[in-house]
């Protein structure tokens, strides 16, 4: 009789825990897509940013802003030929408000696939195919606009072309959310850092003016 009941109690624990519902995996959004191509989840590994930021124009050759970011710490270092200032972003004053908003600045050009999921108050549009404004080639795109109160530019907004692989090639940045853009360039010459692409550079359609990325690297926590 124990025996019986024994197997009973067994045959009854398989099917209630074969009858448990499973926990749905949540699907990835389109933004997560493109940050995780761009090697989003190395993320949370990295200890330490450094880049210099340049805009070339025909043959002359911008100096740049140099940056170190140690994202942990929330630590940015600024130098230049004449300058260095360093600062934590978590304590934003009058004096380095003014270099804030310059490595804002950088920081977004670069790691633009990454905003798309650090920025939560931005509005994400459907994805839809269109002609990319540079190269003509069809391309998914989507259209982010950032609320009208709050950060340095407030309201702008940003067309995002990208390839069957989530991969960046394209944007378009449209001021205020205007309807034509103010600027269009490329997304090129990606550099793999241990698994996190970065687009080295960004050209206009003439060619001649091209916004780029010096000196790069990414250093990974032991």
């Amino acid at each position: 009789m124990k025996n019986l009941l024994f197997c009973w109690s067994l045959i009854f624990v398989f099917f209630s825990c074969k009858n448990e519902p499973k926990e749905e995996t949540k699907p990835l959004s389109v933004v997560e897509k493109i940050a995780n191509a761009h090697g989003f989840e190395q993320w949370n590994k990295v200890s330490e940013v450094q880049f210099t930021f340049k805009v070339d124009v025909d043959t002359i050759k911008g100096s740049g802003r140099t940056w170190v970011w140690k994202p942990q710490k929330n630590i940015v270092s600024f130098k230049s030929d004449n300058e260095t200032f360093e600062y934590n972003r978590s304590k934003i004053d009058s004096t380095s408000r003014q270099y804030d908003r310059s490595f804002t600045n950088d920081k977004f050009w670069a790691f633009i696939p990454f905003q798309l999921v650090w920025d939560k108050n931005i509005e994400v549009s459907e994805v839809k195919t269109a002609k990319g404004p540079i190269s003509n080639a069809d391309l998914q795109m989507i259209s982010i606009v950032y609320p009208n109160i709050g950060g340095y530019t407030p309201g702008d907004a940003y067309d995002i072309y990208f390839d069957n692989d989530y991969m960046i090639r394209e944007w378009s940045f449209r001021k205020s959310n205007a309807k034509e853009p103010m600027l269009s360039n490329t997304f090129e010459k990606y550099h793999d850092f241990n698994g996190i692409k970065i687009a080295i550079n960004h050209l206009k359609n003439n060619g001649k003016w091209n916004l780029n990325f010096a000196d790069v690297k990414v250093s990974f926590q032991d």
